[in-house]
Parts: C-alpha cells; structure tokens; sequence
C-alpha cells in the first residue's frame, strides 16, 4: 500500500524537520564531481564536496518523491480464476532498469520488475504459478517460507529439473502458512537473484484476528549485490518516503533478498517486532534497528506518534563517506 505525496507537502514537513540534514547524516548516492588534481579526481572528496554531494542526493529524493512513489513500491500482480485455483503468470526476462532516475542497469527481472510483483494470497487458498523463461539460461523458483510439496520445491536436479530457456513450468501448491515470504530463483542463484529475480509473496490470515491491527501496510525489499544498496530495486535518492498520519499503526515487512546481512534503523520511533520469518512473535519486541541476515523476514508496526520526516537508514555498513559511498536510505512521512 502506497499513499502518494505532493512535493508542496513533502516540502514543507521536510523543513519543519530538517530532514535536509537527518538525511544527509546517514546517506547518499550522487556521483562525486570530478577535477583534475583534486581528491574527489582521486575518488576521495574534501568537506565541502561532501556537503554538496549530500545536498544534492537529498534534495533530488525530495523533489523527486511524487514521482518515485510510483516507481518505487512493489505492485501486485492479480491473479486469474481457474475454477477454485488463482493462477499467476511469471516471465523470466533480461531488462535494463533504471535504479535511479537517469541509471540504467543490467537486470533479470520478474515481468519486467525489480524485484518482482508481489503475489498476495490468502491461507488455505489453491495458486499456481506458471513460469514462462525468457532467459538465455535455466532458472527455477524457491517459495522461501511456504510449505509446498517436495516436488514444487523449485530445487533444480533434486525437486524438479531446471526450467530451460524457452520452457514453461507450472507450480501447484496450497498457500500456507500465513505470513510474509518470498520468491527467488535457485539456479545460478548468484547471479539471478542477485541481479533482480527475487519477489514477496504474502500469505494472508484466514482470521484477521491471527495477527496485530494496522492501518497501512508496506513491503520493503533489501538487496546490497552487484547493482548497488537497494530498496525496492531502487537506489537513493530514487527511493520514496512512506507516508503515515498522525496516531496511524503502520506495519511494513521487511525482506533481505541480498547476500549481505543488514541493520537497519528508524528515527525517532521504536518499532514493534510482530512476525519473524512469517511467523506471528508470542511476544511482541519493541527495538529501533533491526538486523536482517540474508534470506531474512522481519514484520513491525510503527506507530506514528511524532509528525515530521524520519529517516530510515542502513547502519550495518559505513554510509557516511568521503568517498562518496550510499546507503539503503528511505524515509516515514508522518503529517
């Protein structure tokens, strides 16, 4: 769920709380200027490069936010009926997108996206997804976190053989247990997941009551591999707040889909752990950063007491540096 934010508001709550310099303490991602015989030339940037790089990551991300709020979320990809069964249709492809506004980048991609569209069901529902490659290699699908029969597995030579360019393999399986999971590929995983074929996939409870109430809910994705700090595919400043009333619980999912483990942390407010890897916590854990391995699913709520612009930041790696490094950097929007 995306709520879209004008500039004039983003703007104006961004000043109120100076979110210029919150951001710019954990981020970036603008090219360093380049001079002949200066330290940026040498890939090291002086103090006042620095600030330059950071105002101009962070002022790209503000005026950009409209735009991005569109790019940046995962959509959902409906499902057609066949009988009691939903059926979903993937195609494997080898795209060029565009990780920041101006950056294209070699991707594999699910229909088209990185990550992938999320599939969303509900417990005990019949799915199948049929899986069309368009690769110019094999490639199979891992449901991480679903319990499917063994042959659906998406383990090439173990629980199916690959799925060869050019082939088509349909997965049957009942979706259980609720929760947040994923999708990725599992063949020549390195490079595929790496470079995009990695997707949630959202089992929703049967009983509403399984699970803690929220108003809003957002999916982020993380992936540190070859194209960069990515969230939802994107890097900053080409990420997109999320955006939250005054008093609203928000729940957002968070995914590691790269290699690396991550820590992330939220300013200003303390995060309620309610799920991990899918399953539902029997008791809540409040933190402010959160540390994902790789493959790893935490759910939270926040709520939304303090309005302003609160930063979202990677803390696991060093994101403030004269050499220009970015981080995974996004933003809450609470007004």
């Amino acid at each position: 769920m995306s709520q879209r934010i004008s500039r004039r508001k983003f703007l104006a709550l961004a000043g109120a709380s100076g979110v210029g310099l919150g951001l710019a303490a954990c981020t970036p991602g603008a090219t360093p200027p380049v001079g002949t015989g200066t330290p940026a030339a040498q890939g090291v940037l002086n103090a006042d490069e620095l600030d330059a790089m950071y105002e101009k990551a962070v002022k790209e991300f503000i005026s950009g936010a409209d735009v991005n709020v569109g790019k940046f979320w995962i959509p959902r990809l409906k499902p057609r009926m066949d009988g009691d069964v939903k059926v979903f249709e993937l195609a494997c492809q080898e795209i060029s997108w565009e990780s920041k506004p101006g950056t294209l980048i070699p991707a594999f991609a699910y229909n088209g996206r990185v990550p992938g569209p999320e599939i969303r069901v509900t417990e005990g529902d019949k799915v199948r997804v049929i899986v069309r490659n368009e690769l110019k290699e094999s490639t199979a699908i891992h449901w991480h976190g679903v319990l499917v029969p063994n042959t659906m597995d998406g383990v090439p030579f173990i629980s199916q053989p690959p799925i060869k360019s050019g082939q088509t393999f349909a997965y049957d399986f009942v979706a259980k247990p609720f929760g947040s999971h994923t999708y990725h590929s599992f063949h020549n995983a390195a490079e595929q997941m790496a470079k995009g074929l990695f997707a949630p996939f959202i089992v929703e409870p049967k009983d509403k009551k399984a699970e803690p109430s929220f108003d809003s809910d957002y999916t982020i994705v993380l992936n540190d591999a070859r194209n960069g700090a990515m969230v939802n595919g994107k890097i900053f400043p080409g990420t997109a707040p999320i955006t939250a009333k005054q008093g609203e619980r928000v729940r957002i999912r968070f995914m590691n889909g790269g290699w690396l483990d991550h820590s992330i942390h939220l300013h200003g407010n303390p995060m309620q752990i309610i799920a991990q890897d899918g399953w539902v916590l029997p008791t809540p854990q409040y933190r402010d950063t959160l540390d994902l391995a790789s493959g790893q699913r935490l759910d939270v709520i926040v709520e939304c007491q303090e309005p302003g612009v609160w930063a979202i930041s990677q803390m696991s790696a060093n994101v403030e540096s004269m050499r220009g490094r970015f981080g995974m950097v996004m933003a809450l929007m609470v007004r």
